[in-house]
């Protein structure tokens, strides 16, 4: 695994244009891409069809069209693929629906791995829908959420990320947590 200090070389270098630089980013980054996209796909139900590999390939590919960006360092380039691997994932529980209207739901599981609390199953497009809202609400929450959720990062990364202290990131993991939860329980319950 490239020092932190070569990945962003090799980010800046991809934004201006290098295609040699994105060539050799994913190798670089592989190995923690599929770690973060099977993390998250232990979550979802199982019997799904979408692997850890296609997941990360999927993202990849969506990802050369970021060339543009402004890299500001790799935890800013796994933040965003944290988005883009929530965007796969929606994308993917869309196109389900529409074939399969009325079909099985798909479904994550909203706890951190390892977590001894129980989980709880919701479908992805009103997971999406719910940080949606709680993104009107606090933009910060919901980025801690996706950054934990989605893109695997740990509570210092995701600090390092948005420029805040590790007990903030917690704080709101745990609010964001509660709220989502609520947000996602069944009518009645």
């Amino acid at each position: 695994m490239p020092e932190p200090r070569e990945l962003t070389e090799l980010l800046l270098r991809w934004s201006r244009g290098e295609r040699e630089a994105l060539e050799a980013l994913l190798p670089a980054v592989y190995h923690e891409l599929r770690r973060a996209a099977r993390a998250k796909l232990a979550r979802e139900r199982s019997g799904h069809s979408l692997q850890p590999t296609d997941l990360v390939h999927e993202a990849f590919m969506r990802l050369e069209g970021y060339e543009r960006i402004s890299w500001q360092n790799r935890a800013h380039f796994y933040a965003v693929a944290a988005r883009v691997m929530r965007q796969v994932l929606i994308d993917r529980a869309r196109k389900r629906r529409a074939v399969k209207r009325g079909g099985p739901e798909r479904t994550v599981t909203l706890t951190d791995s390892g977590s001894p609390t129980q989980s709880q199953d919701v479908d992805v497009l009103a997971l999406h829908q719910a940080l949606t809202r709680l993104g009107e609400r606090d933009p910060r929450q919901c980025e801690v959420v996706e950054l934990r959720y989605f893109g695997g990062l740990s509570q210092e990364e995701i600090a390092a990320v948005l420029g805040v202290s590790v007990p903030t990131v917690k704080r709101d993991w745990r609010v964001a947590k509660l709220w989502l939860r609520r947000e996602l329980a069944p009518s009645g319950a």
